[in-house]
C-alpha cells in the first residue's frame, strides 16, 4: 500500500521506518521537495521511500499520517490541499502543545480537539485519531511497555477508517483487544488532553516510556 507521511521529525520517521519494515511504499512529505532531513530519511531508507511537498505526498498517499507538529498541523494540511486528501483517511497523531512559555499548555482544549479542527476543515476526509498518547518509539513498538499490555485509542466519525486505522495499529505490534474505540471524533478531546498528564508523569517517573492500562 501507498502511504503518506506529513512531518519529518521524529514521529514521522519513525512511522515512515515501521511502514517500509511492513513491506509499504512511503512518501515523506514537507514543506519543500528538497528537504535535508526527509532526504536523509529516504536515502536510509531504501527503494520504497522518497520524498516531496505536503501535496505531492498527499496526493501519492492511499493513507495519510499527519505527524506534523500540532500548533501547525492545519497549516501543513491546507498546503497539502483538499482535493489531494479528499475520500482518504487520516491519521492524526498529533498534539496541540504550546511550549513557548516553558511548561507544555494544550493549545486546544475543552469544548474542541486538534482532530475536530481537521475533521472540520477537510470534511470529505476521514479522520482518526489515534496514537498521540505515547512517544514515537512506542507507537511503532508497544511491546516496549509491559509487553504490550497496555491500550491505544481511537477517535473518528468513519468506520471504515477506524477499521482500517485498527488494522495498521496491529500490524505496528499493538494487541486487537487492547486497542479502544472512543468513538466518534469528538471524543479526541480526551485522548488530547490526556497528553498533560502523560507530560507531568514522564517528568515525575523520569521516562517517556509510559501508557495507561484501562482496567474495569
Amino acid at each position: 500500500m501507498k502511504f503518506a507521511v506529513l512531518g519529518t521529525g521524529s514521529v514521522g520517521c519513525g512511522i515512515a521506518d515501521k511502514l517500509i519494515q511492513l513491506g509499504h511504499t512511503v512518501m515523506m512529505g514537507s514543506r519543500t521537495a528538497d528537504n535535508a532531513k526527509a532526504l536523509a530519511w529516504a536515502n536510509a531508507a531504501g527503494s520504497n521511500a522518497s520524498v516531496g511537498t505536503f501535496a505531492t505526498a498527499a496526493a501519492f498517499g492511499e493513507i495519510i499520517f499527519n505527524c506534523t507538529k500540532g500548533l501547525v498541523s492545519l497549516e501543513a494540511l491546507r498546503l497539502a490541499g483538499a482535493e489531494n486528501m479528499k475520500g482518504k483517511t487520516i491519521l492524526d497523531t498529533t498534539n496541540a502543545l504550546d511550549f513557548s512559555t516553558g511548561t507544555a499548555v494544550i493549545g486546544v482544549s475543552n469544548a474542541d480537539s486538534l482532530g475536530e479542527q481537521i475533521q472540520r476543515e477537510f470534511p470529505e476526509v476521514k479522520v482518526v485519531k489515534t496514537l498521540n498518547t505515547v512517544n514515537g518509539k512506542v507507537m511503532v513498538n508497544p511491546n516496549l511497555i509491559a509487553g504490550g499490555d497496555h491500550n491505544i485509542f481511537v477517535s473518528g466519525n468513519h468506520a471504515d477508517a477506524k477499521e482500517q486505522a485498527k488494522q495498521l495499529l496491529t500490524s505496528f505490534g499493538w494487541m486487537s483487544d487492547m486497542i479502544i474505540d472512543l468513538g466518534d471524533i469528538t471524543t479526541a478531546r480526551g485522548a488530547e488532553q490526556y497528553v498533560s498528564l502523560w507530560i507531568r508523569l514522564a517528568g515525575t517517573l523520569g521516562t517517556s516510556l509510559i501508557q495507561m492500562k484501562v482496567i474495569k
